[in-house]
């Protein structure tokens, strides 16, 4: 594991695999691997556990965010190869290998996540051989860097499709730009018709669908680069249709009325972020998975002065939710939906709906 700031971790490998590059990021984890690995928002990252064993209860088919494994690579400091629970079909170095995700193990993990911790997340590569190359050493020079990098025209789905029963009550209008499975299952459960649509439908395609409100979905890479979202978040925005944001969606919204995005040091990534909800003081721990945050604090959004924020992270006091000051709008950082993680945010599915009930 060779980092772009030239610092290297030695381990093993315990299926060959090909070089790989990209962001160099952690979670906290301790279970729930297989959700991360599909997660779309890992796009492009190669994924360390901080947990000390990975892959303890195998992997199943139901268990999955997406339709296979979108992480780049993944470190660990020990790999079980001999799975045990009753829902598991298969051991995860398979799965992953199947997938042709390169899996380092014996890797210090914890080393690793403390460098990271201070010098931010960076670049890297995971290779084979006795200590890093030239070639790797060059190549990863050459690899491309997060800042700037739209991801979410690789995350989302290629054509529209619909989850749920056809008469149901309400109908609600998702943009995928990299969304998790566990998000259209909740709707559905909710008494929903879904429609799932590519990251870059335009306004007047989604209003031809009539919908009673919308949905922005998480999503990897940087959100300044995702201009085609920006812009027409920009024109749905004006109070005729309610609009709940979660992740990527949530920054894009930020964005498309104003405010601006940064770089976080090393981003936030597990399950057991807390967070503030300003109205209530009730702190929520959540599940989340950024690299960028909506820049502001409890006196709002610079250069967005129709938002409101209403939610702050605990640890570093960055932005965790908005609201708009007159419209049923409103998006949250952190992932409400799980999978992995506590369901205490889970109410702001009900939040949503019931602003469609009484649109």
């Amino acid at each position: 594991m060779l980092l772009e700031d030239g610092a290297w971790f030695p381990g093993t490998a315990p299926i060959p695999f090909e070089q790989t590059y990209a962001e160099v990021v952690f979670t906290t984890n301790l279970s729930g691997y297989q959700e991360v690995f599909t997660d779309p928002s890992y796009l492009g990252q190669i994924v360390v556990m901080t947990a000390p064993m990975i892959g303890n209860y195998g992997i199943n088919p139901e268990d999955v965010e997406s339709d296979r494994p979108r992480v780049a690579g993944v470190v660990v400091r020990e790999l079980s190869l001999k799975p045990s629970n009753w829902r598991s079909t298969g051991a995860l170095a398979d799965w992953l290998a199947e997938a042709r995700v390169p899996i380092v193990e014996d890797v210090d993990t914890r080393q690793l996540t403390r460098h990271i911790r201070s010098k931010g997340a960076m670049r890297g590569a995971v290779a084979q051989g006795e200590q890093p190359s030239d070639d790797v050493r060059a190549a990863l020079a050459a690899s491309p860097s997060m800042d700037g990098l739209d991801l979410a025209t690789h995350a989302t789905v290629a054509q529209q499709y619909r989850e749920g029963p056809a008469d149901a009550r309400r109908h609600i209008v998702a943009y995928d730009y990299g969304m998790k499975r566990n998000i259209v299952r909740l709707f559905v459960q909710h008494g929903c018709r879904v429609t799932i649509v590519p990251a870059a439908t335009s306004a007047a395609e989604v209003r031809e669908l009539e919908p009673d409100g919308l949905f922005l979905s998480n999503g990897p890479g940087d959100p300044a680069a995702v201009t085609y979202a920006i812009a027409t978040l920009r024109e749905l925005a004006d109070g005729t249709l309610p609009i709940f944001g979660i992740c990527l969606g949530h920054q894009l919204l930020g964005l498309a009325l104003g405010g601006e995005t940064v770089k976080l040091p090393y981003g936030h990534r597990g399950g057991n972020h807390p967070v503030r909800d300003l109205a209530t003081g009730q702190v929520l721990i959540t599940s989340q998975n950024h690299g960028f945050a909506v820049r502001g604090d409890t006196a709002g959004v610079p250069g967005a002065k129709a938002l409101e924020v209403t939610h702050l992270n605990l640890n570093d006091g960055t932005v965790e939710g908005v609201k708009h000051r007159e419209y049923p709008i409103f998006a949250v950082q952190y992932h409400p939906e799980a999978s992995p993680g506590p369901h205490d945010a889970q109410g702001h599915f009900q939040q949503f709906l019931q602003a469609l009930d009484t649109q």
